[in-house]
């Protein structure tokens, strides 16, 4: 084991009680390695409630935090929220699954050990995965403006459809008059964009697709685009609202507030082992050539 004691910051879904177990595992293992860690505060406060928390480990709050690594335990969705906190800072991600699909956070609960004794021992790969920011051309800041899966911009529950009309590098592409248009990441293509209809994107292209959300014309696809192109959307809508979602993070948005969408300046590492095959994930999640008669 290394002499260094690496610091480790977890983050946790405080909908689970049954799965806590698995935070109580990683907190055992890393304290018997003598490693440092330090627990998000919601998370820690749902682990203590429980009687899982250990004594003395610190408890952090938003992004105000430092590690060298960071731990997911939950979902998909944990692993998004973990990788906002994380953003600029550069600190790679592992993902221990106790939810459903998995798809990012693809360590199971019964790997926990095996897989930290890995990390410890430096036998990992890291891979770099584009984020992508948007903003308001008005200046105001968004409440969620980076996200590592896609950036939607969607019809209020009760409205009718919305018109987007979007330009690609300052060019006119179309106006999509639909329930909404997602902008993913290759990481996200297979989550609310092939929900949608949209491609899968190979893990490391440096690409962006544009999906519809129920377009009115069956005409319109999915676009593929580099990853540097600038998206500038203006929505219109009946009820003069819409909301903008960053990896499921919704706000309300009045129409007059032009958004501009964008590769974010950083890189989200992911951990991830070294015999792991993105096509056998892409086969085990998605059920590719399963005969369930």
């Amino acid at each position: 084991m290394p002499v260094k004691k690496l610091r480790f910051a977890l983050f946790g879904n405080v909908y689970q009680a049954e799965k806590s177990v698995s935070a109580a595992r990683v907190m055992q293992y890393l304290s018997a390695q003598g490693m440092q860690m330090c627990v998000e505060r919601t998370f820690s406060a749902f682990l203590r409630q429980r009687g899982l928390m250990p004594d003395g480990v610190p408890s952090f709050e938003g992004t105000d935090f430092d590690a060298d690594y960071v731990v997911s335990l939950g979902g998909d969705g944990t692993f998004l929220s973990a990788a906002n906190s994380v953003g600029a800072k550069g600190i790679p991600i592992v993902g221990v699954n106790t939810g459903r699909l998995g798809f990012l956070a693809d360590i199971t609960p019964q790997e926990i050990e095996l897989s930290l004794r890995a990390i410890l021992m430096g036998d990992y790969r890291v891979e770099e995965h584009t984020a992508i920011m948007m903003r308001a051309e008005d200046g105001i800041p968004l409440d969620n403006p980076y996200a590592l899966n896609e950036i939607a911009v969607l019809k209020r529950d009760n409205a009718s459809m919305i018109s987007i009309h979007t330009e690609i590098n300052g060019e006119y592409l179309m106006t999509y008059q639909a329930d909404g248009l997602v902008v993913s990441t290759p990481t996200g293509s297979t989550a609310y964009s092939l929900s949608n209809g949209g491609p899968i994107l190979t893990s490391g292209t440096r690409v962006l697709c544009l999906t519809p959300v129920a377009p009115h014309s069956l005409n319109v696809r999915p676009l593929v685009v580099p990853d540097t192109a600038v998206v500038r959307l203006n929505v219109t809508s009946r009820s003069r609202h819409f909301l903008v979602a960053a990896d499921g993070r919704s706000q309300d948005c009045t129409e007059d507030r032009t958004l501009i969408i964008s590769r974010a300046p950083y890189l989200i590492k992911i951990i991830k082992r070294p015999d792991h095959s993105y096509f056998g994930t892409l086969r085990e999640k998605l059920m590719w050539g399963a005969d369930t008669r």
